[in-house]
């Protein structure tokens, strides 16, 4: 099976940064890819968690997104 990530959404941060968040399937494993992307080529920064990990992130941000605006 080949690995296949498609983009879902992309964050611009400059003319050279963006953040792409990707969704597909690594290693037989559904999976969220979050990464910096310098010039269209991927950086060292990111991170990739599987569905059930991307959720409780949700999970973290949600909250954390809701007291902030209190």
């Amino acid at each position: 099976m080949t690995d296949e990530l498609e983009v879902k959404g992309t964050i611009g941060r400059n003319a050279e940064l963006d953040c792409k968040i990707k969704h597909g399937v690594h290693w037989n494993i559904e999976v969220m890819d979050i990464r910096w992307y310098r010039n269209d080529k991927p950086t060292n920064k990111g991170i990739r968690l599987n569905v059930e990990e991307a959720k409780l992130l949700l999970q973290i941000l949600r909250r954390e997104l809701d007291e902030e605006s209190k």
